[in-house]
């Protein structure tokens, strides 16, 4: 496999520092052919989908392929914005923040952001960072609970990438934040300025995105950490374990996936007389659909039509500025010891240390170029 050609660098260029911030994905349009190429990409992806190939294509597609991407092009419709996908809109804007907070604390760094499935892809953002001179790239996932089906397989993409690169920068890896004292904070006040506003609900139910069952059972991390984080949270709102109820959304297909399920869940404790709840999805830090159309619209259906008397959807961390706050310390704990200052700088930083030294700046080659 040839390697891709490296942009055009000159020797003395200044080597940069960034991150490239990742999310899931989305389709281009909420039409049934950008559906059909986003989930064909995502539903190709082996982190995802752990079935044997052949069977597995014949089924994606023979099936999903021909019925899905109508049916989910509809949902996404329901939940787009002038702007776009809501979780690319908000994925951008945290990117833009994050750069901006850390800039203003004096850290030069560049940011993009990139989505897993879809564009921009993880591939072309990190060509781009490269050509902006990055020689160290901090990959931060937007999931702060680690999971093979979403971190790693993000953790994938950047190898795949990296394989197929002549030069490879230097790599750090986040794999999770789901007890960081700053994430819990965040999701806290955002809950506190909530029920400010609202009022506390009979029951906060913490819906975190479902993974299949067996993926704990051969030693995912993922069902373990998000009880961690519910916890935490729990603890920081200073509520009792009847004041909440952790769940799981989001299945796919017949196998068993982590219970309990969400909108069943709901549906039960509408039935058992609980008037409001408040529902929270600490797992996805931008909404997306997930969250606005799985909660907001078909969860709230199903608690409202089985007797359920208030249905309260407090929104994701997005763009809030506790939340993007926390995300810079988060950054900036796995940026240790990598040089954050403006390329101008480093540059004069080098040479002046080189002067001292008796020797010519490193900046440069020792051809002088």
């Amino acid at each position: 496999m040839p390697f891709q050609p490296e942009p055009p660098y000159t020797h003395g260029q200044a080597a940069r520092t960034a991150i490239l911030l990742c999310n899931l994905g989305t389709p281009d349009a909420p039409t049934a052919p950008a559906l059909r190429r986003y989930l064909g990409q995502f539903l190709s992806d082996r982190r995802v989908v752990e079935i044997a190939r052949p069977l597995w294509w014949l089924i994606l597609h023979g099936i999903i392929l021909r019925v899905r991407p109508r049916k989910s092009a509809a949902k996404y419709a329901s939940i787009w914005t002038p702007d776009g996908s809501p979780l690319l809109v908000w994925t951008q804007k945290q990117a833009l923040l994050l750069r901006g907070w850390l800039g203003e604390a004096g850290h030069q760094v560049l940011v993009r952001p990139a989505m897993r499935y879809g564009n921009p892809s993880i591939a072309s953002q990190l060509d781009a960072l490269k050509a902006e001179g990055a020689t160290r790239i901090l990959i931060l996932p937007l999931y702060p609970q680690y999971s093979a089906p979403t971190t790693a397989s993000v953790f994938d993409a950047v190898y795949a990438w990296a394989a197929r690169t002549r030069n490879v920068p230097e790599l750090r890896f986040v794999n999770h934040y789901h007890d960081d004292a700053g994430y819990i904070n965040a999701l806290a006040r955002s809950i506190e300025t909530y029920w400010k506003r609202n009022g506390p609900p009979d029951k906060l139910v913490m819906s975190f995105h479902g993974v299949p069952k067996r993926t704990l059972e051969q030693g995912d991390p993922y069902h373990c950490e998000s009880h961690k984080t519910a916890r935490l949270l729990a603890e920081r709102l200073g509520l009792h374990k009847d004041d909440y109820q952790i769940t799981f959304q989001s299945r796919f297909g017949k196998a068993q996936w982590l219970e309990p399920y969400t909108e069943p869940t709901l549906v039960q404790m509408a039935q058992a007389g609980v008037g409001r709840v408040d529902v929270i999805c600490p797992g996805f830090t931008s909404d997306c659909l997930e969250t606005l159309e799985e909660i907001n619209q078909e969860a709230r259906a199903a608690f409202l039509k089985a007797g359920g008397k208030e249905f309260h959807y407090i929104p994701c961390l997005n763009d809030d500025k506790i939340w993007i706050g926390a995300l810079s310390r988060i950054a900036l704990q796995h940026l240790s010891g990598w040089p954050t200052q403006a390329p101008e700088a480093a540059v004069l930083a080098d040479a002046q240390a080189k002067a001292l030294a008796g020797g010519a700046p490193t900046g440069r080659c020792p051809a002088g170029h």
